[in-house]
């Protein structure tokens, strides 16, 4: 789906990803789950394009739900796979911390799984190489994108700032639809390693210049960087204080 000039999700509100496309070829950011696949097949199509004009994958940490089809576009096209050096073995291997899961509800917590399911979501590859990047690195990839780093989520999250799409893709350093309560708009995104440490990453998003801040789950987000996290805390205290007065 087309959001703007440059700029393309696959997907939607319960898991997506994103392809930037240019004249120098694809860069996608995130690859949701295994089945986003044929997502990707039927968006290159609609370009007039195909896999060999993808010049790089980057993802924005290395959980599984953001590693779908990474793996099967590296070994069968060669498109080098990108992720932050602290979640490198998070990549290859799946290993992470376990995180509470917080508040939940049923209904949006049984779509989310069975999108999953739908999407083969149990069937992940990891990624078995990747190119270690670092914050502040300009990558050489169609729309030079810049790695800002946003730990908390994992410790090598990142948001991808592509300033030729307007846009800072930010994986689950937030979310605008909380996939287990279905509760929509900016707000802090579950399973997370360290809340605190993600919260304090919001002020690095808020420095950027962009039009849409766009999440791994939930609807894209066409206002800036600075509002959104304002947004995202505003939620967090919202919570706080529910949890206080129950």
């Amino acid at each position: 789906m087309k959001l703007a000039p440059h700029l393309h999700r696959l997907g939607n509100d319960v898991v997506a990803c994103y392809l930037i496309d240019t004249p120098e070829g694809i860069t996608l950011i995130d690859a949701g789950l295994p089945g986003h696949w044929n997502d990707l097949q039927a968006e290159l199509r609609a370009l007039g394009k195909s896999a060999a004009d993808i010049r790089g994958l980057v993802l924005t940490h290395g959980d599984a739900d953001h590693l779908g089809f990474a793996e099967r576009l590296r070994t069968e096209h060669g498109v080098p796979v990108f992720v932050h050096a602290a979640d490198a073995v998070r990549t290859r291997t799946g290993e992470k911390p376990k995180t509470p899961a917080g508040p939940m509800r049923l209904g949006p917590a049984l779509g989310f799984l069975g999108y999953s399911l739908r999407k083969n979501g149990l069937r992940t590859r990891y990624v078995q190489e990747v190119t270690e990047v670092a914050d502040g690195d300009v990558l050489e990839l169609p729309g030079s994108p810049v790695v800002v780093g946003m730990p908390g989520h994992s410790p090598g999250s990142i948001a991808v700032h592509v300033p030729l799409a307007d846009a800072v893709c930010v994986g689950d350093a937030l979310t605008t639809r909380h996939v287990l309560t279905g509760r929509t708009g900016p707000q802090p995104a579950p399973f997370t390693d360290d809340p605190a440490e993600s919260l304090a990453s919001l002020e690095r998003l808020a420095a950027l210049e962009a039009s849409w801040v766009l999440p791994g789950h939930g609807a894209p987000w066409n206002a800036s960087p600075a509002e959104v996290a304002a947004a995202v805390r505003k939620a967090d205290e919202a919570g706080k204080a529910g949890k206080a007065g129950a």
